[in-house]
This record gives C-alpha cells, sequence and structure tokens, in this order.
C-alpha cells in the first residue's frame, strides 16, 4: 500500500536517502554482518532493479534462531538468504507524505521504519527515530 502526498512538512525532508539494502539471495550470515556493520535493526530486500521485495530486522532474525531449536538446524539457518526470513513487502510511502501521516502509518502498523518509493524504486527510509528527531527540532507541531 502506497500513501499519497498531503501538505505540511514531508517525508524527503528527514527521510534517510542512502538506503542500504540486501539482495534476497544473501544468507543469513552475510545479513547479520550488514546488519551489525550498518548499526540499523531492519534493512530492505531488494531486487536488482530496486524494487523493494520485503523487510528484514532483528525481530526476523530472533524469530528464526528461536524456532531452529538446536546448534545444527542454526547452522542450517545461516546458510538460507534474505528471501527465506524476510516479511514480505514492506509498508511503502511516497516522499511527498506528511511527516504526520508517516508518523500515524508507524504507529497504527505497529513499525520501526517505512521504506520511501519513488517510481517504483526504494529511495530512502524514515524510521521512528527520524520522526522524533523531526518533533524534537521543532519540524512537527
Amino acid at each position: 500500500m502506497v500513501y499519497r502526498e498531503r501538505a505540511g512538512r514531508t517525508v524527503r525532508q528527514v527521510m534517510t536517502a542512502d538506503v542500504v539494502a540486501i539482495h534476497p539471495d544473501q544468507s543469513v550470515g552475510e545479513l547479520i554482518t550488514q546488519l551489525a556493520d550498518s548499526r540499523v535493526s531492519g534493512l530492505p530486500v531488494i531486487d536488482s532493479r530496486g524494487r523493494l521485495l520485503g523487510v528484514v530486522s532483528t525481530t526476523d532474525l530472533l524469530a528464526a534462531f528461536a524456532e531452529s531449536g538446536d546448534d545444527e538446524a542454526r547452522e542450517r539457518l545461516m546458510q538460507q538468504t534474505a528471501r527465506d526470513i524476510m516479511t514480505p513487502r514492506g509498508l511503502v510511502v511516497e516522499p511527498n507524505l506528511e511527516l504526520r501521516e508517516a508518523a500515524l502509518q508507524m504507529e497504527y502498523g505497529d513499525i520501526r521504519r517505512l521504506f520511501v518509493e519513488e517510481e517504483g524504486q526504494v529511495v530512502g527510509v524514515i524510521s521512528r527515530s527520524d520522526i522524533n528527531r523531526a518533533y524534537a527540532m521543532g519540524l512537527l507541531g
């Protein structure tokens, strides 16, 4: 679902445009390394054209490890791919969406980040901490 433009401060003004992403065929081991190196709690899974396929978060990883049971199963999990454990298709917004609306979407969806798409490609990400920072800087009422 894509939410459209409204008046006021926009997602584009506070989003992170330099999005760290992973490809669906990267292993869980590579994914863990990328999350740690990037110091983020979730990454978009994108195809070769930059389209969002899904999201992998630390919550997804913890759930997968909890379900794996023993050491042997955990070793097999490390060989699985991002596609195997991702949450398909995250919530997407347009860059001209009002910040208040983005904040509401995160709250209602109980999610920590929204991916920003323009013409079908991921161009940014906005997180709850971005919204909080905007509020603290007086960009939101």
